[in-house]
């Protein structure tokens, strides 16, 4: 899980694009009450199940056609087609077993950057893990056997997590354009302490930037990454919006240094910088990359 932010945070199809994506334009936000407000901008939950048993995948996509906003993605049952079917759909959430087939739910963790881990509820007949578990961010730990009522308590939690990513992307957004407004002579260069030293940096070098726990690590051309203590969130508050654009909830990209965006299913974008890197691009901060189009041919 990422650190948000997150959830990342931090954070649907076509048919289920998430509401933050055609926030604005016709709709407005005049007369929308909060309770309101958070029903607009929630997405459908998109689901990936991970059990290497098929009556425990039976029964949880029983449990799940009672949650109307779940969208199961995929189904697996080892440890290889559970990575790739991460990579593939980039899902909200994953309701994971221990024992797979070919390795355990705790290597599908480590095998997926955190910046890029779903919502993590472990279903499983394994008590010992549960520590373990919530030390890797686990979300909830769901013993089997678990009912409807304890899955739906879970899934309100997971609801909540995709909620927060998506106000904190809104809220981003408007931080951006408000400090647009007030540093009318943005500064050129960043002066950080890293290491035990006193750091100059020129906007202009800095590929990226990714949050690390409380930290963030700036990468710059040519040089080591630098890591000091500053929130991805405040960080994003300090820099020129015309310069750069948060694009997940871990990663904040210099545009000049973009190369190109290979557009994904469900609204999400891969980043191609030109030095060879990529960096995912979260279904509720894509209008931060459509921006840069608006207007082309």
């Amino acid at each position: 899980m990422g650190e948000d932010d997150a959830s990342e945070d931090d954070e649907a199809s076509a048919v289920d694009e998430p509401a933050l994506g055609r926030f604005g334009g016709d709709m407005g936000t005049q007369g929308i009450t909060e309770g309101q407000f958070n029903m607009i901008i929630a997405p459908k939950l998109r689901a990936v199940i991970a059990d290497d048993e098929p009556l425990s995948r039976e029964k949880l996509r029983f449990l799940l056609g009672n949650e109307p906003d779940v969208d199961i993605v995929a189904e697996c049952s080892g440890l290889e087609d559970t990575l790739a079917a991460l990579r593939a759909n980039r899902p909200d959430l994953l309701l994971l077993d221990i024992e797979m087939e070919g390795g355990s739910g705790f290597d599908v963790l480590r095998a997926i950057p955190a910046s890029e881990l779903p919502i993590v509820i472990f279903t499983t007949a394994y008590d010992s893990y549960a520590l373990q578990a919530f030390e890797a961010q686990a979300l909830d730990y769901l013993l089997k056997p678990f009912d409807r009522e304890r899955l739906h308590r879970a899934l309100e939690r997971a609801r909540a997590e995709v909620a927060k990513s998506a106000k904190g992307a809104l809220n981003d957004n408007l931080v951006n354009l408000l400090s647009a407004t007030r540093k009318p002579h943005a500064e050129k260069r960043l002066i950080i302490k890293s290491g035990g030293r006193v750091v100059f940096i020129q906007l202009d070098e800095i590929e990226f930037i990714e949050a690390a726990a409380n930290y963030v690590r700036l990468h710059v051309t040519g040089k080591n990454a630098y890591l000091f203590r500053e929130s991805i969130g405040r960080m994003a508050d300090k820099l020129d919006p015309t310069l750069f654009i948060r694009i997940h909830r871990s990663f904040i990209v210099n545009i000049s240094k973009i190369k190109e965006l290979q557009p994904y299913n469900n609204g999400e974008f891969m980043v191609s910088l030109r030095n060879g890197k990529e960096l995912p691009c979260s279904r509720f901060y894509r209008h931060a990359l459509e921006s840069l189009w608006k207007g082309t041919q």
